[in-house]
């Protein structure tokens, strides 16, 4: 609630029943590693606020906690846009129609700074309220920009979890402890996923390009050590065969494997679900998107806060909504995926399990409805977010490189 209004006024009171839903989340979770044999227990609504806790941000209205993405009126409602990399500045001039990358960048971008400053997104916010909000997402789509329509996705519409290609499995003996869980993905949902896996006592390898790894890497470091301690580092040329053919391996021989690259990214490198399935494989493999597998919705990008933005997952204050919490799609994503996975495992069953931020953040905008008020006093709205503390630190990029291949 801490993160949630605009940054001059009070906090807001209306993320409470979110909080709700993400403590029932962390019960399922409680409940399906109970069953596997070493129970994960977590403060659902706590992992929310971890990241800011650890990076000191606070609540910024219609911009994110992060700073990266803000909400903007359009010709004909509201959208979010998510500018947090040079590279999404860069596509502006094709989106709008427009020359605005050069005169918007920030000069401070070359020395590490942020890619856009207040003075560019004044400008940005101009040219965007003068389109109609469906025709920019669909543009935003072709391009690979993040972007969002505020509540375009309807929980009635798009399903919590999807599965496919489900068989029967061997339940896993000993539970967790001993599986092989590849993990591919980088910043929050996947990580967080592939974290809870581990505290159940599966056997976490993160895989990294060498030419693209996490961005999360240059972050706070005590949140990329919270995700990943105890995680063994594997970093592969993608460019190469041998890179290729290394990840192949690797992906066959996990029991579980997490996932959050867009479907033709993997396919691209010759190690998509599909392929490993038509191999034999018949682990668990969680795909994360940002708004599905299917059509055009495959091709989009998403972060944490425009991905909450399209799912309806916002606040309200004078003037119009405001964001809620910190990229509140991310954690809620990352704590539903170790959920689905743990329950497949528990029930003795293979195969692919899909989560979307956008569907996750609708569901549970969706579910704040069916939560009963919450009477937060002066003293719990105040409450600051705070964050677990890391189990260690985590292993350097590609440390574990060797080692894991040999094993194989």
């Amino acid at each position: 609630m801490t993160l949630t209004g605009m940054s001059d006024g009070p906090p807001s009171a209306e993320p409470a029943r979110v909080a709700l839903g993400m403590d029932a989340l962390a019960e399922q979770l409680a409940v399906a590693s109970r069953s596997l044999g070493g129970e994960v227990t977590v403060d659902g609504a706590a992992l929310l606020g971890e990241r800011a806790a650890l990076a000191g941000l606070a609540r910024r209205g219609r911009t994110s906690c992060g700073g990266g993405t803000r909400l903007l009126p359009t010709a004909d409602g509201w959208m979010a846009l998510s500018l947090a990399r040079g590279s999404d500045v860069e596509l502006l001039d094709a989106w709008l129609e427009a020359p605005l990358a050069a005169a918007v960048t920030a000069p401070g971008n070359a020395h590490g700074g942020p890619p856009i400053d207040d003075a560019g997104w004044a400008r940005v916010e101009g040219e965007v309220a003068r389109h109609p909000g469906v025709a920019l997402v669909q543009r935003a789509g072709l391009l690979g920009l993040p972007c969002a329509l505020l509540g375009e996705v309807s929980p009635a519409d798009h399903a919590l979890v999807a599965c496919d290609a489900v068989h029967s499995a061997p339940r896993p003996r000993g539970g967790l402890a001993g599986l092989m869980v590849v993990d591919l993905s980088s910043l929050w949902a996947g990580p967080l996923a592939g974290h809870l896996l581990g505290l159940g006592g599966a056997e976490v390898v993160k895989v990294e390009s060498t030419g693209r790894p996490d961005g999360a890497r240059s972050g706070p470091t005590e949140f990329f050590d919270l995700l990943h301690a105890g995680h063994r580092s594997v970093a592969l040329d993608f460019t190469v065969p041998a890179g290729r053919a290394a990840l192949l391996r690797l992906l066959l021989r996990a029991d579980v494997v997490v996932e959050a690259s867009r479907p033709r990214a993997l396919a691209g490198l010759g190690a998509s679900f599909d392929l490993v399935h038509a191999e034999g494989w018949r682990g668990v493999w969680l795909s994360v998107t940002g708004h599905g597998r299917a059509g055009e919705a495959a091709m989009r990008v998403a972060f944490g806060d425009d991905a909450a933005a399209a799912g309806g997952l916002l606040a309200h204050a004078e003037g119009g909504p405001v964001f809620c919490a910190d990229a509140i799609a991310d954690p809620a994503t990352g704590l539903l995926g170790a959920v689905a996975v743990m329950q497949m495992l528990a029930a003795g069953r293979s195969g692919r399990v899909s989560v979307s931020l956008a569907a996750t953040a609708a569901h549970l905008a969706a579910g704040v409805h069916d939560n009963a008020a919450v009477a937060a006093t002066p003293a719990t709205v105040a409450k600051a977010p705070h964050a677990r503390q890391a189990g260690g630190v985590a292993r350097p990029l590609g440390a574990d490189t060797a080692a894991v291949l040999e094993a194989l």
